[in-house]
């Protein structure tokens, strides 16, 4: 089944930028800043791309790989789109 509705869960995501808490160096300072998700609000979203449970013991994981239908099938709903206007635009000007 296609995805349908690309564009209205990718804007539910919330990407981020933070620092790795376990990644410090001998002085205590945070050695690794990413992009990124966090995984328990990514979970409603897109459920398969994530490992583990929410606050357990061990930290939750994202498959990043996974995120990527749902981006392609925004991104196109959005080529569409753009392509529609840009139609309309042509018409109401008089370009053919």
């Amino acid at each position: 089944v296609a995805i349908s509705d690309g564009i209205e869960r990718l804007k539910q995501l919330k990407p981020y930028r933070f620092n790795f808490k376990t990644d410090k160096d001998e002085e205590g300072n945070v050695t690794k800043t990413v992009d990124g998700f966090f995984a328990h609000e990514v979970t409603p979203i897109v459920p398969e791309a994530i490992s583990g449970e929410k606050d357990a013991k061990e930290m939750q994981g994202i498959d990043q790989a996974k995120l990527v239908p749902l981006l392609t099938s925004a991104l196109q709903e959005a080529i569409t789109k753009i392509e529609s206007l840009e139609s309309e635009i042509d018409q109401l000007k008089g370009v053919n």
